[in-house]
């Protein structure tokens, strides 16, 4: 009689969950140029679903909560595991990646919506070029020639190579940016990801040798003295990375930095 209970209370809750829905709002977009508008979807409740398993059902069946026939949702991924960044998105009000946002932690209805410092491609997808670009203004690499074998490099002591290491872990998921109430698609600012990889570079033996560099363009326009010190940024790093301490280093090594230009040798003090 207890085995028969079991069973029926195992099939009574597999029928339950059968039952159960996932609703989610997802603010659509057609195209770069066209007026962003709403649409709704109900898909069958499945135990541990992510954000991104829910979009691909709807790609999959793309009917909305109407019954009617739809285009699919297009986003971004690549990792599945919060690796490549790709996958950003606004979620339920917060900047975050849909591959760890678990669906059983999430208040319903669910709504998606594409992070809005970045230019809408199409529905959740966004140009995030603005940050591979700024990587680009602060010279972000190590340079070496490639024309011979240089051997060995200078070894990192093991200090700078933790800090390295926690720095080296971003993924230009773009969420930084999006809660940087000093960025915004009407100014240059870089942003804290930018900055810190300033920071990363610097701290490579080779790295440095290009050093100044890298700080008189952190000092330029749209440069670090855009910065509002909100803190937002290191608060929903999805990785952690200490960027408002990187941000305060390079605070320190821009000032030294533009003493050191100014009572240099075409400012000789008397």
């Amino acid at each position: 009689m207890a085995d028969t209970k079991e069973v029926n209370e195992a099939q009574a809750q597999d029928e339950q969950q059968s039952q159960k829905t996932i609703k989610l709002i997802i603010k659509r977009q057609d195209d770069a140029e066209s007026n962003p508008y709403e649409e709704e979807f109900e898909i069958p409740y499945k135990e541990n679903l992510n954000v991104i398993a829910c979009l691909m059902e709807i790609r999959r069946n793309p009917i909305n909560s109407k019954g009617e026939k739809t285009t699919p949702v297009i986003w971004d991924m690549n990792c599945l595991e919060e690796v490549c960044g790709a996958c950003s998105m606004v979620i339920n009000g917060k900047s975050r990646q849909s591959c760890t946002a678990i669906i059983d932690q999430l208040e319903q209805p669910i709504k998606l919506e594409p992070m809005s410092t970045f230019p809408v491609i199409r529905d959740l997808q966004v140009d995030r070029s603005r940050m591979f670009d700024n990587l680009k203004r602060m010279k972000a690499w190590v340079p070496i020639d490639g024309t011979y074998d240089l051997g060995p490099g200078p070894r990192m002591p093991e200090k700078k190579r933790q800090t390295a290491y926690e720095l080296s872990k971003c993924m230009t998921c773009g969420v930084c940016l999006e809660v940087c109430p000093n960025v915004t698609r009407d100014n240059d600012f870089i942003g804290a990801q930018a900055i810190s990889q300033v920071r990363l570079f610097n701290l490579h033996p080779t790295g440095s040798m290009t050093k100044d560099e890298r700080l008189n363009a952190l000092m330029g326009v749209g440069g670090l003295q855009e910065c509002g010190n909100s803190q937002n940024c290191v608060n929903a790093c999805p990785k952690g990375i200490p960027l408002t301490t990187s941000i305060a280093a390079l605070n320190r090594e821009t000032s030294f930095h533009m003493f050191k230009s100014f009572f240099g040798s075409d400012h000789q003090v008397n």
